[in-house]
């Protein structure tokens, strides 16, 4: 019974089958946090990430708002692992995360893709306020690296690709598209450095 207007008492037999039920309910959320999030870094993982974005890519279409495609990737990544040992490479990837969380807002959508990429959906956002964003991100890991004193710096590259409908026709084509721009930013810097 879902509405009942009579009040009525539970029997010992009522409250165990409640008891039974709510537990239930309790590990089949368990279960759906678990498939959509990333266990390291307590965000989004790639399935949470691209569930959510899906959705709030689809709202903004529908509300004929902008957005914009964040897609990281660390630099050096594999030497902090390789010169500071694995747990110092997940305390940099958790931090990266906690840095990502402190600086986008509560309507962004988040996600660890795997590795050392991550990713952001900017909703509501112009180009113009996803470059404001992302210097306030850059600002922040600067200053992170500045006083963490752990003998690297956090680095990263970005690809930003604001969405068209016209060109994207999923959140897979809009991070394929980012991705692709991250993947070239990062091959001219090292071209730089060379």
């Amino acid at each position: 019974c879902l509405i009942d207007r009579e009040p009525r008492d539970f029997d010992e037999d009522d409250v165990a089958l409640l008891r039974d039920l709510a537990r239930m309910a309790e590990q089949e959320l368990a279960a759906v946090q678990l498939a959509t999030m990333d266990e390291l870094t307590m965000i989004s993982n790639r399935r949470g990430f691209e569930t959510l974005s899906q959705h709030a890519l689809g709202l903004c279409k529908r509300l004929e708002k902008p957005a914009s495609m964040l897609f990281f990737d660390l630099n050096l990544f594999k030497q902090i692992n390789d010169q500071f040992g694995h747990a110092e490479g997940d305390r940099a990837l958790t931090r990266f995360a906690e840095i990502l969380q402190e600086t986008f807002r509560e309507s962004d959508v988040l996600g660890r893709l795997g590795g050392d990429e991550f990713a952001v959906l900017l909703t509501n956002a112009t180009a113009e306020t996803s470059a404001e964003i992302l210097d306030r991100f850059r600002v922040h890991v600067a200053r992170y690296n500045q006083v963490s004193q752990r003998g690297y710096d956090i680095l990263f590259s970005v690809g930003v690709v604001q969405y068209d409908p016209a060109r994207h026709e999923d959140v897979s084509g809009l991070m394929a598209a980012a991705d692709t721009l991250m993947y070239e930013q990062k091959r001219d810097s090292r071209s730089r450095s060379a």
